[in-house]
């Protein structure tokens, strides 16, 4: 029987960081002298590789621009690091679940648009890096909804799709769990709102990190 594997998408699930992710976005938009997308449209396109993501936000602009504009967002994103500036905070209950969860047995994966070095120092910074047998990034993989961060979390875990779950905030969360043919929750606390998560297609939209553990059926 396959170990049960539950994967988590980081930014709007795991933790909060819209203020980071939308004060890089501004610092980017404006470093090519152009004005900045709304808070709204920031968050909607959350989740998305980073020049999939811009393209979605300047959709008449070419690829190579597109290509430009993530590279600056990085840029942007590493100077507020220096600057001590970006926060990251655990939505309530997030850290007490991974942990009850890893304790019972069930094996933690994550599935994101962060990059690699993003990704780890969100996950060290917290304490819970070593809980998860599997971090899956933008870095090495199309972009969500493509299912391939599913499909080599799930290689690496030696899990099926019939015993994996994908949760996360975005449509493209549950449009990449779908596409692997896995189980998808959606979270009501994150950036897409609970409609398009149902819309979508999620098998569950859990309100708060206790429903949650109701609809994975954790301990």
């Amino acid at each position: 029987m396959s170990n049960p594997l539950v994967v988590f998408d980081c930014d709007g699930t795991l933790v909060d960081s819209q203020h980071n992710i939308c004060a890089a976005m501004v610092r980017a938009f404006e470093d090519v002298k152009l004005p900045p997308p709304d808070r709204p449209a920031i968050l909607s396109a959350v989740g998305l590789s980073l020049p999939v993501a811009m393209a979605r936000l300047l959709p008449d602009a070419d690829r190579d621009f597109h290509d430009h504009l993530a590279e600056r967002y990085k840029l942007a994103f590493h100077t507020l690091r220096r600057e001590h500036a970006v926060s990251e905070p655990l939505y309530p209950g997030m850290a007490d679940l991974v942990h009850d969860l890893d304790a019972a047995g069930w094996l933690l994966g994550v599935a994101t648009g962060k990059s690699d070095r993003g990704l780890n120092l969100c996950l060290t910074h917290h304490g819970i890096i070593d809980r998860f047998v599997t971090l899956q990034t933008a870095d090495r993989h199309p972009s969500k909804p493509h299912p391939a961060m599913l499909h080599t979390a799930m290689a690496e875990a030696g899990a099926t799709p019939q015993s994996t779950v994908m949760i996360g905030d975005t449509s493209f969360d549950i449009d990449m769990g779908l596409a692997a043919g896995v189980r998808t929750i959606g979270v009501a606390w994150g950036y897409h709102p609970p409609h398009e998560l149902v819309a979508a297609g999620a098998h569950a939209v859990a309100m708060d990190s206790l429903d949650l553990r109701g609809h994975i059926g954790a301990p």
